[in-house]
C-alpha cells in the first residue's frame, strides 16, 4: 500500500470510528488527508470501497495473526489462550478498527452484513478449535458455538474495560480472562 493510500485508509478509519460511517463525507476525508478528490478516487472508487477495504484488511490482520500463532500449537486450550491474547492486543492497538466492526454489526444494511459475515467467520475459527478440543478431551463437551461466541464476546468486553480505565495492562487483563473463562473449559 503506497503512502497516500495508507493515509486515506488511516484517516478514514479514524473518522468512521469517531463520527460513524454515515456522518463522514468524502469531502471531510479528503480535507483531513490533504488530497484532492481525484487523488482519493484514484485509490478508492467510493466511500463504500474505503469501508470495505478497511474491514477486509483489518480482519485479514486478525485472522493471519491468529493462524501464525496457533497453527503449530497442539493443545486446544493453549490455542484458545493465544486467540484471546491476540484479540485483546488487536482491540487495544487497533481501537478504531474494532470500534467500526462492533458498531456496524447491528442492522441489515450492506455494511452491517459485511461486518456480521466477518465476525461469524472469525467465531467459526474459534469454534473449529473448540470442536477439536472437545474431540481430544481437552475441552468440556459443551456447545462449541456457545463457547466460541462467548470467547469472542468476553474478549470484546475488554474493550469496554479499556474505556473505563485509563491505563490497562494487556497481560493482566488476559490473565483475568484466562482465569475466569478459559481455565473453566478444562474438563
Amino acid at each position: 500500500m503506497n503512502k497516500t493510500k495508507r493515509k486515506i485508509f488511516e484517516i478514514s478509519m479514524k473518522l468512521f470510528a469517531d463520527k460513524g460511517y454515515d456522518a463522514t463525507s468524502i469531502e471531510e476525508i479528503t480535507a483531513t488527508v490533504g488530497v484532492a478528490k481525484g487523488t482519493l478516487y484514484y485509490h478508492f472508487s467510493s466511500k463504500e470501497e474505503i469501508f470495505n477495504f478497511l474491514v477486509d484488511e483489518g480482519m485479514k490482520l486478525l485472522k493471519n495473526s491468529i493462524s501464525i500463532k496457533t497453527d503449530k500449537m497442539t493443545n486446544s486450550l493453549d490455542r484458545l489462550r493465544a486467540i484471546v491474547l491476540i484479540q485483546i492486543k488487536i482491540l487495544f492497538k487497533y481501537e478504531n478498527f474494532m470500534t467500526i466492526i462492533l458498531s456496524q454489526i447491528w442492522g441489515n444494511d450492506e455494511r452491517s452484513k459485511l461486518c456480521k459475515r466477518y465476525v461469524f467467520e472469525y467465531i467459526q475459527m474459534i469454534e473449529k478449535i473448540v470442536k477439536e478440543g472437545i474431540k481430544k478431551g481437552e475441552i468440556l463437551n459443551k456447545d462449541p458455538d456457545v463457547i466460541a461466541s462467548g470467547i469472542f464476546g468476553f474478549t470484546c468486553s475488554s474493550f469496554i474495560y479499556k474505556m473505563k480505565h485509563e491505563e490497562v495492562n494487556v497481560q493482566e487483563l488476559f490473565n483475568e480472562v484466562d482465569n475466569i473463562f478459559i481455565k473453566k473449559l478444562h474438563p
